[in-house]
């Protein structure tokens, strides 16, 4: 992980930069692939009033950026305030990550058996006669999709020789695609 302090206006002195590189190392305990971790803390002053902000910028693997701002009196407590925020926001990914399951074999159960070659040994390839699937129009998916009660949806040729849907709604109208 790279990480790097910057000050904006502001002089870092070696016990913020200490305080900051220890707040950082917590953070490793999510077991996330993070790419770098810059921090950088401006001195600004707005309406009179002298504050210091904090910023945490974290660039995981996968394109995933966490940007964390905070804004207070003391560098100190913006520090502490932007760390747990940035705690709480890895956490959450991490935790996204961890629910995410990937369907497996093993959660098909014992019968299931990936398809390691095609049974027998001649693939044989059979031409279909396009005469007799002949495409559908608008009117005669209309009537399809009425009589038939199993059916939910049909491929058509519209007039313009586009593929469309057609298919039942719950209110017993025709969507279409």
């Amino acid at each position: 992980m790279n990480k790097s302090i910057a000050g904006r206006h502001f002089d870092l002195t070696e016990s913020i930069k200490s305080y900051i590189e220890k707040a950082i190392e917590e953070v490793g305990k999510y077991h996330l692939d993070i790419i770098s971790f810059t921090t950088l803390i401006s001195a600004d002053e707005k309406q009179g009033k002298k504050g210091f902000m904090v910023e945490f910028v974290v660039n995981l693997k996968d394109k995933n950026t966490i940007i964390i701002s905070q804004r207070d009196k003391d560098v100190y407590a913006a520090t502490d305030v932007a760390i747990e925020r940035v705690k709480k926001a890895l956490r959450r990914h991490a935790d996204k990550i961890k629910d995410h399951k990937i369907a497996s074999f093993k959660d098909l159960g014992a019968g299931a058996e990936a398809v390691g070659s095609i049974a027998g040994e001649e693939t044989e390839i059979v031409p279909m006669d396009l005469e007799l699937h002949k495409p559908l129009d608008f009117d005669e998916a209309i009537d399809m999709l009425t009589v038939e009660t199993k059916r939910q949806f049909i491929v058509f040729n519209d007039h313009d020789g586009n593929m469309r849907v057609m298919y039942k709604r719950a209110d017993g109208k025709f969507g279409l695609y």
